[in-house]
């Protein structure tokens, strides 16, 4: 039996054995989907929100978008430097105990601006989540699968999507949106309290037997990263889809609810097979398919999202052209599984382009930009432009401005996917030990 990799002190690993890995895997799994489900939550709940507190889509843009972005990318470079010094753990443990408190208390919002500050609170709960969970995961799994371990970590985006549109949808048809708010906030609080005393803190560089830098400035590490052109293409791209992807999840349960008149339960049902277990089978097997066509070529981390972009591009131009509700949905489904195949992949190269103390800070750099344009600028920029058609095009004008901004932003991404797999090879044969 091969001995069992030791911390200069001696200290034991405790993700010697195969079953802790997969359980600390599948833990922070739940709690990336507690992330999801919450964010996702104020999607399918805002039409109503909106009737009740007479919102612009405007204002609903810069719920799900800006004023959430800013602070969740804002706290997430420091709490990321904190996690590639700290225990990563208790911050997860308290993160995710932040947020779910936050959500609970949007439920009790009697104006914009009370909810605007909840959704606040929500952002930077949030930013504690990811970077360090990144970090863990490329601890306690080796290089040849770690993009199949990250992309079965990112489906937690897809099971959140899934269970805050499910949730989210008939809890608001039968119950408000209100109540939607407090019964998903609640479980998160215990979550936490299963992450804090289930989990151990993996020993750094464990799964490649590498020893443990001391602290690299942040300068460092960014200038490492800008000097990367495969880096630099890639969180563009991926900024991008992001962009079409986060536009699409936030406001098509909107957009199906004005065009087609449908309900939230039923819309929140369709929505949560469609992007959330059709998206979870997208990002999963997006990062296995990736691992293992890359043994030949680590170009395959880029090719394969770009390619399924292509894929992407006409299913997510006739679903705003058709006129029936069931015909717009089946064709969401094509978008719905791939948008995310993204995610493991650049994480993965991300990780293999830094030495070991800069993983959580490179996690949240390429977040950085990834959520300021997709997640900020996305919803914020089609709710921009839906109230600048709407004197012109009623109640369509949410329509026409996905229509016009979501395959832009999908194009623009697979261009600069595709420039980023030119660099790769010798990007990662420079990376530092």
């Amino acid at each position: 039996m091969a001995q069992q990799p030791q911390q200069p002190g001696g200290q034991v690993d405790p993700y010697a054995r195969t079953n802790v890995k997969y359980y600390a895997l599948g833990v922070l799994t739940v709690v990336y989907a507690f992330n999801f489900i919450d964010r996702q939550l104020l999607s399918i709940l805002q039409e109503s929100i909106r009737e009740e507190l007479f919102l612009s889509d405007s204002q609903l843009g810069l719920l799900t978008g800006f004023a959430f972005a800013i602070f969740y990318v804002s706290f997430g470079i420091p709490i990321a430097r904190w996690a590639d010094k700290g225990n990563r753990r208790n911050i997860i443990s308290m993160a995710i105990g932040l947020w779910s408190l936050m959500t609970a208390l949007s439920g009790y919002a009697q104006n914009y601006i009370q909810l605007l500050f909840a959704r606040i609170g929500v952002g930077v709960g949030e930013a504690g989540g990811s970077p360090p969970a990144h970090s863990i995961i490329s601890d306690i799994f080796p290089v040849k699968s770690r993009a199949t371990a990250l992309a079965f970590y990112s489906t937690g985006v897809n099971f959140g999507i899934l269970f805050g549109f499910l949730l989210g949808g008939w809890l608001n048809e039968y119950f408000g949106w209100r109540t939607a708010f407090l019964v998903v906030g609640v479980p998160g609080i215990i979550m936490a309290a299963v992450v804090r005393f289930t989990l151990a803190e993996p020993i750094r560089g464990l799964s490649e037997n590498r020893t443990v830098q001391d602290a690299i400035p942040m300068i460092d590490v960014l200038k490492l990263l800008w000097s990367r052109n495969s880096f630099r293409h890639m969180t563009l791209g991926a900024a991008l889809n992001a962009f079409a992807g986060y536009s699409t999840s936030n406001w098509t349960a909107s957009f199906m609810i004005r065009s087609h008149e449908m309900t939230t339960g039923e819309l929140g049902t369709w929505l949560a097979l469609i992007m959330g277990a059709g998206g979870a089978v997208g990002v999963f097997l997006g990062g296995l398919f990736a691992d293992r066509l890359a043994v030949k070529d680590k170009r395959w981390h880029m090719w394969l999202p770009a390619l399924t972009g292509v894929i992407c591009l006409p299913f997510m131009v006739f679903v705003y052209l058709v006129d029936d509700r069931y015909v717009a949905l089946i064709l969401s489904i094509v978008p719905g599984i791939l948008f995310n195949v993204y995610l493991g992949n650049t994480l993965a190269i991300t990780h293999g382009l830094v030495g070991l103390r800069m993983r959580a800070l490179a996690s949240a750099i390429l977040f950085f930009v990834l959520n300021i344009i997709g997640l900020g600028m996305g919803p914020w920029l089609v709710g921009v432009l839906s109230d600048y058609l709407e004197p012109s095009l009623g109640v369509d004008s949410l329509r026409y401005a996905m229509l016009y901004l979501i395959p832009a932003a999908m194009t623009w991404s697979v261009v600069h996917l595709f420039l980023a797999a030119r660099h790769l090879r010798e990007d990662l044969a420079n990376a530092p030990p």
